[in-house]
């Protein structure tokens, strides 16, 4: 028992490294591929781009639209998070409440699907990326890994599918549109949305200026 116990003690301590060391990697070098890429069966089109070559326009649309507080929280919104526990205990279509930084850390480190256990290595990354990358290093890292579309990732590959232009140059609506897809890539008309999902987009392109207008950007760009 002792000899179990020592070698899962030192196999636990072995990824703590690793994880340390993966984390502050990144914060220089682009992520080459996530596990969400690796078991695409539609392939990966990616293109990383910096945080420079990528309009401000996206950057609002996405904090607009996924995560109001970004600049203000530590990588929790403990608000939101408890207002979808309360609307998930009703019942009815599960509502999330994770913010850009932990959608970044599941992204990068992780796999897709739920579960208490990679909810916890979710909050274990997302404190790390928080503390040694900061918000700018996380929203460029989210940027270039976030689904697009079917087997498009990041800003850049979503920007050339739907637009034939370069992320550098979005339009407030185009990146709206491409915002208000995040959520659900594959399901989520970019190019020609309809009903609920085009004044969802309408709507998130009008707080472009509202993000911009209050500051909501300014770590970002600091």
């Amino acid at each position: 028992m002792k000899r179990l116990l020592f070698w899962f003690v030192k196999l636990a301590f072995g990824l703590l490294v690793l994880s340390l060391l993966l984390v502050v990697l990144f914060k220089f070098v682009p992520v080459p591929v996530t596990a969400t890429m690796a078991m695409d069966e539609n392939g990966i089109t990616k293109d990383w781009e910096p945080l420079a070559d990528i309009d401000r326009n996206l950057v609002r649309a996405v904090i607009a639209a996924e995560d109001g507080k970004f600049c203000a929280h530590d990588g929790f919104d403990r608000e939101a998070i408890e207002k979808a526990m309360e609307s998930n205990a009703k019942g009815g279509r599960i509502r999330g409440g994770s913010t850009i930084s932990q959608q970044t850390a599941k992204n990068v480190f992780l796999w897709q699907g739920g579960g208490y256990f990679r909810k916890g290595l979710e909050a274990y990354f997302t404190l790390l990326i928080e503390k040694i990358w900061g918000k700018r290093r996380i929203m460029e890292v989210y940027l270039n890994v976030a689904e697009t579309g079917i087997g498009t990732y990041g800003a850049e590959a979503g920007a050339q599918r739907y637009f034939g232009k370069s992320a550098a140059s979005l339009t407030p609506l185009e990146s709206a549109r491409m915002a208000a897809a995040l959520p659900l890539p594959k399901e989520r008309s970019v190019k020609n949305p309809g009903g609920w999902l085009r004044r969802h987009g309408n709507t998130i392109s009008a707080r472009i200026g509202q993000v911009r207008r209050d500051g909501l950007d300014a770590c970002v760009y600091e």
